[in-house]
């Protein structure tokens, strides 16, 4: 993937997002940053188990640690509780 698909805050910027609609056809949206929208639990869930560090060797955060914060988290805590809070339980009851 190339720099200008990346956006410098975290995630895929407008470019990069209608370059995998073009080479895909994929739909990408962009962040939802607040709100308990099911996207954004979605991704806590996902992101909240992720390995891999939060800051490089250099001191710099990871592009991890960009996602989580552009997504509305501090870290990969906050993406768990969030994402226990508000998914829903699957398990039904006989």
């Amino acid at each position: 993937m190339k720099k200008i698909h990346k956006s410098k805050t975290g995630g895929l910027s407008e470019e990069g997002r209608q370059y995998f609609k073009n080479k895909e056809g994929a739909n990408l949206k962009p962040p939802v940053s607040s709100g308990t929208n099911p996207r954004r639990i979605s991704f806590a869930a996902r992101f909240s188990g992720m390995k891999g560090s939060l800051k490089d060797s250099k001191g710099k955060p990871t592009r991890l640690a960009l996602a989580l914060r552009k997504w509305g988290f501090k870290n990969k805590e906050s993406a768990r509780n969030f994402a226990n809070k508000y998914k829903k339980n699957d398990t039904k009851t006989a």
